[in-house]
């Protein structure tokens, strides 16, 4: 299935995406919500005059790096080599929910950056809660797919990392993350193979492939739930594919542009770039 969350004048509800058709499933209650209660399907009905928002408000967001060929692009525009512990654990640094929207949503430019950045990633949305869990049964709590623009900040995240605390500002302001425009449920999807792209103004920036992820979602997956519980509704991203930001590239986005990430059997994660400080 490929489900949506949506707005049709009367707040938001999770629906189907049927041949571009949204169809309410009959549930009362968030995305999240819907998840834990194991999806449940009702009477569906079309519904006209849909708008797709984010398809969850996530529990929690982990983010991880795990294309080498983003480490190689970005840390060697700074003449750095990539550190061997990146190739021993697959590291991450947690998001803000709150700071999510969704897809045709105008993404908002900080007054405080002059670089702003886009990041294509796959994430996994939990469906089943589960604590140290074990490599070969990870992807069994997975419960479907979706596609998250990782938004930075690149000229004050650059500033923070120094520091060694993460990214802070550098990732965090209202609207810095964007999933959608679905969530792919785990039986409908092979991710061991998606083609991944994306496009500024229509000109392609970047195209890789998630066979290229060094660490897969499996280790990862069993790496965040090390001696935590990890529970349905939370994300967990597999950081920047290769040539996947304009960091690598040395290009910049501008006020206005529009950017598309596409990922094989997902779809179109499509915003436009707003102006700066506004």
């Amino acid at each position: 299935m490929k489900l949506v969350t949506y707005d049709a004048g009367s707040g938001a509800r999770v629906g189907r995406l049927d041949d571009g058709q949204v169809l309410d499933v009959g549930f009362d209650g968030d995305m999240v919500a819907f998840i834990e209660a194991g999806a449940p399907v009702r009477d569906e009905r079309p519904v006209d005059g849909a708008r797709l928002l984010a398809p969850l408000r996530p529990r929690t967001m982990r983010d991880f790096l795990s294309f080498r060929g983003h480490m190689e692009n970005a840390l060697g525009r700074l003449g750095l080599p990539i550190p061997e512990e990146w190739y021993e654990i697959p590291s991450y640094y947690k998001g803000m929910p709150d700071t999510v929207i969704g897809p045709d949503a105008e993404i908002p430019w900080p007054s405080y950056t002059d670089r702003l950045d886009h990041e294509l990633e796959l994430a996994a949305v939990v469906g089943k809660p589960g604590r140290d869990i074990p490599r070969e049964r990870a992807l069994d709590h997975v419960f479907g797919w979706t596609i998250w623009n990782d938004l930075s900040a690149r000229d004050v995240q650059a500033k923070e990392l120094k520091i060694g605390l993460g990214p802070a500002k550098g990732k965090d302001w209202d609207g810095s993350n964007v999933l959608g425009p679905c969530i792919v449920t785990s039986d409908e999807l092979d991710v061991s193979d998606l083609r991944m792209s994306v496009r500024v103004n229509g000109e392609t920036w970047g195209e890789d492939t998630t066979a290229n992820m060094h660490h897969s979602f499996a280790d990862l997956i069993a790496y965040a739930s090390l001696a935590q519980m990890l529970h349905p509704g939370e994300l967990l991203g597999s950081g920047t594919a290769a040539g996947g930001s304009g960091l690598e590239l040395d290009r910049w986005l501008q006020p206005g542009d529009e950017v598309e990430l596409e990922i094989e059997g997902i779809g179109i994660l499509r915003n436009r770039i707003g102006t700066k400080g506004a």
